[in-house]
Parts: structure tokens; sequence; C-alpha cells
């Protein structure tokens, strides 16, 4: 897998190289400021891209404003969006241009190399991988909307689908069976008033993009 890395500290960005270099993925190009984020992707072409969010020069939404600006110049590029805290915002205008191949972590999620690598292995492949505070931020901050009607447990694995797993690592999450999730997703569509498809990463996106499109607080 080839990855763009976008990261201006340093340390973290050689740990990601070294990373994934022994992972078995190419690194192929690395930026460390906003201006250089565009050139590295249209010339390369990767795989993946990860980017930090804030990146000099102004340190606010660098990485952010390119990972949208490289999502139109090369559709579908996969991005994993990486930042130093739950900025919902940040997420949601991510989400909204379109939820296929997209993902958004916590820095600190880094450092669990195995969650790390998945998520960055589900996003190449058009999934979806979101930290798990984001989703509790997008799923709290909505209110007088179908999510409300949603129960404990339906919002729990509303939270899961979201993240991206699929429904044996959500049944085993939860400890309960896959016919139960099965059902509790058809719920979970039916309130939201979704198609009730239950397969595929169509449901996951579907769900994503219901919550990237319903209006703040």
């Amino acid at each position: 897998m080839r990855v763009v890395i976008a990261e201006d500290n340093a340390l973290l960005r050689e740990g990601l190289v070294l990373l994934l270099t022994s992972a078995g993925h190419e690194v192929v190009a690395v930026a460390g400021s906003g201006p250089e984020i565009m050139p590295a992707l249209l010339e390369h072409r990767p795989d993946v891209a990860v980017l930090d969010v804030r990146m000099p020069p102004s340190f606010r939404d660098e990485g952010l404003r390119a990972a949208l600006e490289a999502r139109e110049k090369i559709p579908g590029l996969p991005v994993l969006v990486l930042s130093q805290y739950v900025e919902e915002t940040y997420a949601s205008e991510l989400l909204a241009g379109g939820s296929s191949g997209i993902g958004y972590l916590l820095k600190d999620r880094v450092g669990r190399v195995d969650e790390f690598l998945d998520a960055l292995e589900r996003v190449a492949a058009g999934g979806t991988a979101l930290d798990p505070e984001v989703v509790t931020e997008l799923l709290t901050r909505r209110k007088d909307s179908p999510i409300d009607s949603l129960t404990p447990r339906e919002r729990e694995v509303l939270a899961l689908m979201a993240q991206g797993h699929d429904n044996t690592t959500i049944a085993g999450t939860l400890v309960v069976t896959e016919r139960a999730v099965h059902k509790h997703i058809g719920n979970v569509f039916l309130k939201l008033g979704l198609p009730p498809g239950d397969t595929g990463h169509r449901r996951v996106l579907a769900v994503l993009a219901y919550l990237a499109h319903t209006p703040q607080a």
C-alpha cells in the first residue's frame, strides 16, 4: 500500500514512516506543512493519505482543507485524518464531502498500533474509520432528531457501525449474538428512515451520511 503522510511534528512523522514501512507499506512522500500536501498527493496518487488536521503555516485546518481539496481533484482518494482533539466541526465537514474511504482518528490512537493499522487498511479499502470519541461527539451533539428515538443498545450498535465494525465484531464487543445485532441494526435503519440493507459498507456509509447532514443544535 502506497501512503503519503502529512504531519508537522517530526518525531510523530518519522514514527509513522517507521510504523508503516515495518508493516510492509510504502511511504512515497511526506509533507511537513500545508502547502506541501497537494503537490505530493497529485504527484504520487497514493492508495491512502494520512493527514494531520492542523499544519503550518497557520496551524488551523490546513490538513483538513487539503483533504477536502484532494478528494475533489483525486475522486475517491482514501484519507485518514489525525487530530489532537475531537473537533466535531471538522469531522462533520469531512464526512459531508462523502463518507467512502474516510477516517478521522485522534493521535493517541496511533500508539495502539494494531488499531491504527486496521483503521488505515479499512479506509484504504474504501471503508470508514471514526474514532470512538468522535462518534460519541457526533451522536450527542444532535438534538431533536430521530437518533433520540434509539434505545441505549441501538445507540451502542450505531456507534460501533459508524466506527466501521462488522456484525461479528459488534456482537463480540457487546457480548450478544449476531442475530441480536442484525435485529438492532434493522431497528436503527427503520428509526432513521434509512434503507433496511445490512450488508457491506453501504450501511455504514448511509449512517455516516445521515449524521454528517443532520443540522447541528
